[in-house]
């Protein structure tokens, strides 16, 4: 509708356009054969005077002659002597006057080019009055007939044509909507076809099946992420479900402590799992603390010093080493690689700080057993959990490093695990930030 509005827009300008240049042409033509019909007619009554067969020549114009004293002598059919002037135009006794003119005395309602011509004669100066139809603003049925149907050519061909074409353009989009209200959350195999043409729609369709398809990776990670949460969650319940009916099935021979310290460990591994939980679903939300400058030399020695190890710690780090981030956060991700390293260590950990080309690296080695290199990934997958560390401690939530890993990502760094002639090599980076006078005032200092 917009395109033939449009178009019947620029084709009504054209023809108007066209008519007005037509009409200009043609009143101009008319009024050149007027004026030398006027001179001719003016020479025939000059030399040979006024006689009927000289003003009927079938032009359908109207002829009127006055001679001097202003007296009609001779008019075309319809002009007598009673009839008014054709036109009161009062010429120079030099020239003419020509003009058009509407609703004249003598042509009521109509519009006339008439002229007034002065005809020199013996006894004084005659007035050759003529007039012939203006032209109409339609110039002509010749003229406009083949307007008219131009019109309703064109714009009928764009109206029909646009409507067509956008049609065959849209219909990759309707199949897309249709095939996208077929999807619902628990249906996410579905996707968008894919137009065979290359296009905007095209490039749409595909990022449409990217979107899904990482929708549906999404939903997948959520429900293993529920699996394996609730799996979890039940094995501490379940033991101190068993562990309690036991008890009450035999309270004189319970061990009344004991049942009690093996409650409290059940309940300290569900505790961990819950606020390994709640972490992962904060960090899935993207909530995160405000980024303040911290001085992470003194972070990762407070961290250090906060608890005793059951192995021996060998620190290297080097001081002044600043960035920007969450402290709650970054805590936490410091005591996951602590603790994972504790777990496999068989001796010794050894921690290093170091800040190159404005990146702070931290490393955290065990002497323990190592990461084979196709497993070096899936650790830091949610609840994967190797027999090694099974072994070693049964009670882990298999999120420490999962989340480790998210909360370094968040931070703009990277946690990855790197060649180590012993046990296994975490490496944080993070970028470094140059503290300014203010900032190096407002760090807080560690104790």
């Amino acid at each position: 509708m917009v395109a033939g509005a449009v178009m019947a827009l620029i084709c009504t300008v054209v023809a108007v356009l066209a008519l007005l240049e037509v009409r200009d042409a043609a009143v101009e033509d008319r009024t050149k054969w007027l004026t030398t019909h006027a001179v001719e007619m003016a020479k025939k009554i000059r030399h040979s005077g006024v006689s009927p067969n000289l003003l009927s020549d079938g032009h359908n114009e109207a002829v009127q002659v006055f001679d001097p004293a202003g007296t009609p002598v001779a008019a075309t059919p319809g002009f007598g002597a009673r009839e008014p002037p054709i036109t009161n135009l009062r010429p120079d006794v030099d020239s003419y006057t020509i003009a058009r003119l509407c609703d004249l005395r003598a042509f009521p309602g109509q519009c006339k080019i008439v002229i007034s011509y002065p005809v020199h004669k013996a006894d004084g100066v005659w007035s050759l009055n003529m007039a012939v139809a203006d032209v109409p603003w339609y110039v002509g049925p010749r003229l406009l007939i083949p307007l008219a149907a131009g019109w309703l050519l064109l714009v009928g061909a764009t109206t029909a044509g646009t409507y067509r074409t956008v049609g065959k353009t849209l219909e990759p989009v309707r199949a897309i909507s249709g095939k996208l209200a077929q999807i619902t959350a628990s249906d996410l195999g579905h996707r968008v076809p894919v137009p065979k043409y290359q296009g905007e729609l095209r490039d749409l369709a595909e990022i449409a099946n990217k979107t899904l398809d990482r929708a549906q990776s999404a939903v997948e990670q959520q429900l293993r992420f529920a699996s394996d949460a609730s799996h979890d969650l039940r094995s501490p319940l379940a033991a101190m479900r068993l562990q309690i009916d036991e008890a009450l099935a035999y309270p004189r021979e319970t061990d009344w402590p004991r049942t009690a310290n093996a409650l409290l460990d059940s309940m300290e591994r569900l505790q961990d799992l819950v606020a390994d939980l709640l972490q992962i679903a904060r960090l899935d939300a993207g909530i995160s603390g405000r980024h303040d400058p911290i001085d992470l030399t003194g972070l990762v020695a407070a961290e250090l010093d906060r608890r005793p190890r059951r192995v021996t710690v060998i620190r290297h780090l080097t001081p002044g080493v600043v960035i920007k981030g969450e402290r709650i956060g970054l805590a936490r991700l410091l005591n996951n690689l602590l603790d994972n390293a504790e777990r496999h260590a068989d001796s010794t950990i050894t921690i290093s700080l170091t800040l190159k080309a404005g990146t702070a690296a931290l490393e955290v080695c065990d002497d323990g057993e190592g990461i084979a290199p196709d497993q070096q990934e899936v650790i830091f997958q949610r609840f994967a959990r190797l027999e090694a560390s099974r072994s070693r401690d049964a009670g882990g939530t298999g999120l420490g490093l999962p989340i480790a890993r998210q909360i370094a990502e968040t931070h703009g760094g990277t946690l990855t695990i790197e060649d180590s002639p012993r046990g296994a090599r975490f490496v944080l980076r993070l970028p470094g930030h140059a503290a300014s006078p203010a900032d190096q005032a407002h760090l807080p200092t560690e104790v």
